[in-house]
């Protein structure tokens, strides 16, 4: 399984982005796919989690509210709605896929990974 992400950029405190992750080489339906930050000199982190099946989804505390995780079954895109953004939102996103579907909050428990996508945020 392929990920690609996008739709990283430049945004002021307060505005909005969507990011894209597009899966394909494989069949996901059965997956769950998972949004990640990694901000320099700081440890990646979870933000997101969906189900393919059944559209759950398992969100950070910290972006609880703001993001908002959603599907769409007939591109095998997942995107990542992202409200109110803070610049300590600023890092690199990236999507990852676990086959077994967990809504899980541990890199450990993602067998595929895309490359990252920047998202800087301004004061």
């Amino acid at each position: 399984v392929q990920l690609q992400a996008s739709g990283g950029g430049l945004v002021q405190a307060g505005g909005s982005l969507r990011l894209s992750c597009a899966a394909s080489g494989g069949a996901v339906s059965n997956y769950a796919m998972g949004w990640f930050r990694q901000a320099p000199g700081k440890e990646r982190e979870f933000v997101a989690a969906i189900r393919w099946n059944n559209g759950g989804t398992y969100y950070a505390d910290s972006v609880k509210g703001r993001f908002t995780i959603s599907r769409d079954n007939a591109k095998n895109t997942v995107y990542l709605q992202m409200n109110s953004l803070k610049p300590e939102d600023s890092a690199v996103y990236s999507c990852a896929a676990d086959r077994f579907g967990r809504l899980g909050a541990s890199t450990s428990g993602y067998d595929y990974w895309g490359q990252g996508t920047q998202v800087t945020v301004s004061s």
